[in-house]
């Protein structure tokens, strides 16, 4: 279990976690606006401008490469270099077509 690896690094949980923060700052300040059918600065400007600077920080936390995980290099043994052509193949004759096995109508 010590060879455990996650699909992202602590800096993309770090930044996930931040945008769900935002996301939920949005979504809250959305509910908070007093005024009619929530028309007034707290529903149709703040509210939105977190939501979407919450969805940019969770694509940035996932396409954003994590600097600590690191991969083992696969280990390849080099064969000695003892090529040898093969005889040119012959190209096969084309199979006849069958007839089909299902009869119309």
């Amino acid at each position: 279990m010590a060879n455990q690896r996650f699909a992202f690094g602590p800096r993309n949980y770090r930044l996930m976690f931040i945008g769900l923060a935002l996301l939920a700052a949005g979504f809250i300040t959305m509910t908070l606006d007093t005024t009619e059918y929530g028309e007034g600065f707290l529903g149709i400007t703040l509210g939105p401008l977190l939501l979407f600077a919450g969805f940019v920080v969770e694509f940035f936390a996932i396409m954003a490469k994590s600097g600590n995980v690191t991969e083992a290099a696969p280990t390849t043994v080099a064969a000695p270099n003892t090529f040898t052509p093969a005889a040119p193949a012959t190209p096969a004759a084309p199979a006849e077509p069958t007839r089909p096995t299902y009869k119309r109508p």
